[in-house]
């Protein structure tokens, strides 16, 4: 499979013979049939692409990318991804294209990290209404409008504020999904907690350690991101602390019986230490295992 190093804006346009204008944003238009099929490519900077249909596959490593008609996918400096076209499925899509620089000091660049969507482990596409489709259209047509114009000392920021609104608009999508899917987030939830429950009960940790969410994701066949901000919008606690609270209550109940010692029953729970065990209860609590023994005594 051939690799293509996109390590600039330049370099995509010159692969894909496209209008190079900018060497750290850019926009850019499919509608013809891809030149490299199939080829893994390597990301230097990010990009977000409104697809009017689904005509390849992607692959992270193991793990396809779930996308299909009016969709957006997108990408983040340093993610390799495979691509492989979808015979008889021409490419339609339109992108936009920023290098890290470009909004390196700037609101947008404070928050990047914040758009959950960019993630490696974010396998799931934004899936749009065709009204959505239609406002993400708009908006990239804006910050094409603005690369073809004269470049003038707004030029930086008006961008920066138009890709800002891009993916806030993205956002807003993103949790429209949580809340269409609601009675299939739930069986999700149902499904989580019956496996960590499982999990505790059973005493997997002596096997698997402590619980953790990529566990979880991979049992529910969601990436981690994605699970993680169903948990956290379905609950308003993050995965995390929801598996440490499970841990928490089990610990307290272990911790009622006299006979077990507090290194046998952090290894029960997965901790691999009794000091990390001890640490995590005083965390959680305020005091140790052992003065929380002292006090049911009391």
């Amino acid at each position: 499979m051939n690799i293509v190093n996109l390590d600039s804006i330049k370099k995509y346009c010159e692969v894909f013979e496209l209008t190079f204008l900018h060497p750290l944003i850019g926009v850019v238009e499919c509608n013809e049939p891809e030149k490299l099929k199939p080829y893994l490519i390597n990301w230097g900077f990010y990009a977000l692409f409104l697809k009017d249909m689904a005509s390849c596959t992607i692959t992270y490593g193991k793990t396809q990318y779930d996308h299909g008609d009016k969709s957006i996918i997108a990408f983040a400096p340093g993610q390799v991804c495979a691509f492989e076209a979808i015979p008889g499925k021409d490419p339609k899509f339109i992108g936009v294209l920023f290098h890290p620089d470009f909004i390196i000091g700037t609101p947008l660049g404070k928050k990047i990290q914040q758009y959950s969507f960019f993630a490696y482990s974010s396998n799931e596409a934004l899936h749009l209404s065709p009204a959505e489709f239609e406002i993400i259209g708009h908006l990239i047509s804006i910050i094409r409008t603005e690369l073809d114009n004269d470049m003038d000392d707004s030029t930086h920021e008006i961008l920066c504020d138009n890709l800002k609104l891009l993916l806030d608009y993205c956002v807003r999508f993103y949790n429209r999904q949580f809340t269409e899917r609601k009675e299939l987030n739930h069986d999700v939830l149902v499904r989580f907690e019956n496996l960590l429950n499982d999990y505790i009960i059973t005493g997997k940790g002596p096997k698997y350690g402590i619980p953790s969410v990529n566990y979880f994701a991979g049992k529910v066949c969601l990436s981690t991101n994605y699970f993680g901000d169903l948990v956290k919008r379905e609950t308003g606690v993050s995965v995390k602390k929801y598996i440490q609270e499970k841990l928490l209550e089990a610990a307290k109940e272990h911790l009622t019986d006299p006979t077990k010692s507090i290194t046998s029953i952090g290894g029960i729970l997965g901790f691999q230490y009794p000091q990390h065990f001890v640490r995590f209860f005083k965390r959680m609590t305020g005091q140790t295992p052992n003065e929380f023994r002292e006090n049911l005594r009391k």
